[in-house]
């Protein structure tokens, strides 16, 4: 696709060649995090993979190396309110069956994944919790409660690399992400793939391209003062491209999500991240 035209539509400029600033190292806590390594093989068009991180301005970077000074901070102490706080029919909370949520280590790196020939996200899985123990009611899949208990929960794999299934039960969601990462839509006549993929490292709007990567999330974006979760993203992102976004929680950005997790194969989850 010929990106002339969006530009002009857009009122927007691109400069530059595809590049990750120069700051490789991201240390949080004292604990060094992975930024790039090789693409997975079944990526053909790129050859390496790097953080989100690796985009953003020194400014922003500086952030997420301290969790006093991370914003998302303030939301993973929610989630530790939340995770303790009986709610629903059945008097329970979180930890009356979980006695501590670091024992979800590792849970972050696999999902989404296969479970009763469906795919689950981390979102899928609290809201289970909720419904099907607690008696409780299920949270909106995107709001304040949900993405302060993803953070937390994530939160635990942080230093783990992403690992998803592909393959065996899996290859028909993967397979349909991938049409959909590559399927261009909206007035913009565009893909996921034009900008995380073609143009990443490019200007736009005084900040770079990334390579759309999503081991960070949930994120929280500086633009908005609040965390972002992964299917909220998309949906912007498609607002952007002014096309008709997909739901939330929907088996469209569900197979989206699986395909982008295994783009991101071997870098290692950042949750919770910074990003502008």
């Amino acid at each position: 696709m010929n990106l002339k035209p969006w530009i002009a539509i857009a009122a927007i400029s691109l400069s530059g060649a595809a590049f990750a600033q120069d700051s490789s190292s991201l240390s949080v806590e004292g604990e060094a995090l992975l930024t790039e390594t090789a693409a997975p093989e079944h990526m053909e068009n790129v050859d390496t993979i790097y953080s989100g991180w690796r985009f953003r301005s020194g400014e922003t970077q500086a952030l997420q190396t301290d969790d006093f000074d991370n914003p998302a901070m303030i939301f993973v102490d929610k989630g530790i309110d939340l995770w303790a706080k009986v709610d629903g029919t059945e008097g329970k909370s979180c930890s009356s069956c979980h006695e501590d949520v670091a024992d979800f280590a590792g849970l972050r790196t696999t999902l989404p994944r296969v479970e009763d020939a469906g795919l689950v996200t981390m979102e899928n899985l609290v809201n289970e919790c909720r419904t099907e123990r607690m008696g409780a009611e299920a949270w909106k899949y995107s709001k304040g409660n949900m993405t302060a208990m993803t953070a937390l929960i994530g939160l635990q794999s942080r230093g783990m690399a992403m690992n998803v299934a592909i393959d065996g039960d899996a290859a028909p969601f993967w397979e349909k992400g991938k049409e959909l990462y590559y399927t261009r839509v909206g007035q913009l006549d565009m893909s996921c793939s034009n900008c995380h993929e073609d143009n990443y490292g490019t200007m736009i709007r005084a900040d770079h391209l990334s390579q759309g990567q999503i081991n960070g999330f949930p994120t929280y974006r500086l633009k908005n003062a609040k965390l972002n979760s992964i299917h909220g993203r998309f949906k912007g992102c498609m607002k952007n491209i002014r096309a008709t976004p997909f739901a939330e929680g929907g088996e469209e950005f569900k197979a989206l999500e699986l395909y982008l997790a295994s783009r991101g194969e071997g870098l290692v989850v950042e949750t919770p991240s910074v990003r502008n």
